[in-house]
């Protein structure tokens, strides 16, 4: 009896599993659930996600720069002209574009724009120290990103105009003193003086040292800087004109026999005038 009672549960178990497999569309076969026709085709019909790639960018552009100078004053304007252009077609590329400066070993951006229909863009910039500039190309769906050569721009300091004054001074060095000459080979004091401020500062001085002294701007003798016109006088007529060259020296042509060259300011009567 016992063993009838198990056999008829195990068929009806059986059977049980057989109509929850006819159900969910599924078949037993020996032990197995298998696949049966109904979920064949649900996973026929299931889509498949494939996730589409974008195309690379397949044209390399030519990525062009130049400056207006490649030295400036400091605090002077320069312009930075560049172009991107297609090399195979020699069109011109659109995008964003920016001019970088090399800081140590890494690059940093200094201005960024949009390049016009003719794929240049200019940037205009003050530059306050010596830089090694570039244009980078951002790139875009169809144009590969790009960098151009790289340039040099030298920045330097505006010369002061005493210091021009003394520069055009020194220049004649070893001129022989001539009496009445006015350069620029022969000097007298006030020929000379009066060439030196002519060239170097554009100021007109009469050719004689007592005249002189009436132009410019009046200075003390602690004041004075480079460049200062330096008058001696007899009393207050002036006698002697010489350029001041800083610490106690001055650049004129002394007397006949003499040359042109530095030397010891030899008195204390005399007076300055500034002129640039």
């Amino acid at each position: 009896m016992h063993g009838i009672s198990s056999g008829r549960h195990r068929h009806a178990s059986a059977a049980g599993s057989g109509k929850l497999a006819m159900k969910l569309g599924l078949c037993l076969c020996a032990g197995q659930l298998i696949a049966g026709p109904l979920m064949a085709s649900a996973a026929e019909a299931a889509p498949v996600a494939v996730e589409a790639k974008a195309a690379a960018p397949t044209v390399t552009p030519q990525v062009l720069e130049k400056a207006n100078t490649y030295k400036v004053k400091r605090g002077q304007a320069i312009k930075v002209y560049a172009m991107v252009i297609d090399p195979k077609t020699g069109k011109a590329v659109s995008g964003k574009a920016s001019l970088q400066y090399r800081y140590g070993k890494t690059w940093r951006t200094w201005a960024s724009g949009t390049l016009n229909k003719t794929g240049r863009i200019t940037f205009v910039e003050r530059p306050g120290a010596n830089l090694t500039l570039r244009t980078v190309y951002a790139g875009s769906s169809v144009v590969r990103a790009g960098v151009s050569r790289s340039i040099n721009v030298s920045v330097v300091r505006p010369v002061s105009k005493g210091a021009a004054i003394l520069a055009e001074a020194k220049k004649h060095t070893g001129a022989l003193y001539k009496f009445a000459a006015a350069g620029p080979s022969r000097f007298d004091c006030s020929g000379f003086t009066m060439y030196v401020y002519r060239k170097a500062a554009g100021k007109k001085l009469p050719h004689k040292a007592n005249t002189q002294q009436r132009y410019g701007k009046a200075v003390s003798k602690g004041g004075k800087q480079i460049g200062d016109l330096i008058i001696f006088r007899s009393g207050s007529y002036g006698t002697h004109a010489g350029v001041y060259a800083g610490g106690g020296y001055m650049y004129d042509s002394p007397h006949s026999g003499a040359r042109v060259g530095r030397h010891k300011i030899y008195g204390s009567n005399y007076v300055v005038r500034r002129l640039a």
